[in-house]
């Protein structure tokens, strides 16, 4: 799966837009976020005005749908509007929303982050497809944004595309090859982000932690993460998208050791806690070295907490296969999952596998949120009469270091980081007195 900083049922959209100003529409993880934005800047730059831009997600089935859904409900809504479609879903298939009579344009992932495809588009002289093959694409440029709908936080893309070929999964030919930005390029955003009032700056992509395979002198994600602590001192916090535990280096357990600065929350692209089923995805990993790698982190850094993304359902998944997915949960601690119920994605080798029914699939997800809802309960109770520093979000609520969403006794502004005391918590979210 692409990344991921929180958990969530399903893609949802968001739409930001002022008087005059392009709307757009993101779906699914947060690389569309981070490139949302650098498509708002150059719409704003070329003058392109009265369109929605939706840039969509294609990590699951469901994810399309919703993507059509939002285009129809779009025109119902804006009549007169200049529709585009951009993002991993146009990008596979093209043809499918260009089909659509409620669909304008259709632009590549490679072409929405180019300025002149928004200049051609505002101009008339745009075609009404223009997808190029994303598996040509060599390098990630820069994008210098000054930053988001909210000061809350800011996303910063190291990393585009993934060389790996994850049965279950569409999106490396969505994105393209893995490709890394030249880490001074990184902290030099960075740098401006924070300038600009930012606390906290979230490292983004599709696989992170392939991140410098591809540059001179093959620098990993732990030296990266080193580098732009030590460079921007000024940062508060710094957060990391999902990540591949297997892909891990030794400089990223000594970055978690050692920098405070480094929120202590790691989201792993786990998938599964049974070894037949990983082998039968093509990850990476088996059960043990997931394991072995959250002892690891949790010896390097006690109060460091676990989200994991985890799929139900599998093709071939009998009872006993799901059974060591529910018991992954507590041998790795884990305390924020993101559950998929399995749905074949066209043009994945596990669609075309034997699949299990689909009442059963639905069953056996609502089974495994309900592990991870006594899970957080449980995380919940452990914090309750501790002391911390929030993040406000939004008026009372806001994140601590383990990314667990808290309710202040007063209202803060986005970004304001406060020391707090954790007082209980409603099942959900932590409850905290600011201490003044």
């Amino acid at each position: 799966m692409s990344d991921s900083v929180t958990t969530k049922k399903a893609p949802e959209a968001t739409e930001q837009a002022g008087p005059g100003l392009p709307s757009i529409i993101t779906l699914g993880c947060r690389l569309n976020t981070y490139e949302s934005e650098v498509m708002r800047g150059h719409a704003e730059t070329a003058g392109l005005a009265d369109a929605v831009i939706i840039n969509t997600c294609a990590v699951t089935g469901e994810a399309v749908r919703q993507a059509m859904q939002t285009i129809r409900r779009v025109r119902r809504e804006r009549p007169d509007a200049k529709i585009i479609v951009t993002g991993c879903a146009a990008q596979i298939e093209p043809e499918r929303f260009a089909d659509l009579d409620a669909v304008d344009h259709v632009i590549g992932n490679a072409e929405k982050m180019r300025a002149e495809t928004f200049l051609a588009l505002a101009v008339g002289e745009s075609e009404r497809v223009a997808v190029n093959d994303i598996m040509s694409v060599t390098e990630t440029a820069s994008h210098m944004i000054d930053g988001f709908g909210s000061r809350a936080r800011a996303y910063v893309q190291i990393q585009n595309g993934c060389d790996h070929r994850c049965t279950f999964c569409i999106i490396p030919f969505g994105r393209g090859p893995s490709r890394s930005v030249a880490a001074g390029e990184i902290v030099t955003e960075i740098r401006r982000l924070v300038e600009n009032g930012y606390s906290e700056i979230v490292l983004t992509g599709v696989d992170i932690t392939s991140y410098g395979k591809d540059l001179p002198g093959q620098p990993s994600l732990g030296k990266l993460v080193r580098q732009v602590l030590k460079l921007v001192p000024e940062l508060s916090r710094l957060r990391l998208s999902s990540i591949d535990q297997v892909e891990v280096d030794r400089d990223l357990l000594i970055a978690l050791t050692e920098e405070e600065r480094l929120m202590p929350h790691l989201h792993l692209s786990m998938q599964s806690g049974d070894d037949m089923i990983l082998k039968r995805m093509k990850r990476r990993h088996l059960r043990e070295d997931a394991i072995r790698f959250c002892d690891e982190a949790r010896r390097q850094r006690p109060d460091v907490v676990f989200g994991a993304d985890l799929i139900a359902g599998f093709p071939t998944e009998t009872e006993d296969m799901f059974g060591r997915t529910i018991d992954i949960v507590s041998a790795c601690g884990l305390t924020y999952l993101h559950v998929f119920p399995f749905s074949p994605r066209h043009g994945t080798p596990a669609a075309k596998m034997p699949q299990v029914e689909r009442g059963v699939v639905k069953a056996r997800a609502q089974r495994l949120r309900e592990v991870g809802e006594l899970a957080l309960t449980r995380f919940l109770d452990s914090q309750v009469g501790q002391e911390c520093a929030i993040l406000f979000e939004r008026g009372h609520f806001g994140r601590t270091a383990q990314f667990a969403e808290t309710r202040a006794d007063i209202s803060g502004e986005p970004g304001q980081v406060v020391r707090a005391r954790l007082t209980g918590h409603d099942g959900r979210r932590l409850i905290a007195e600011v201490l003044r």
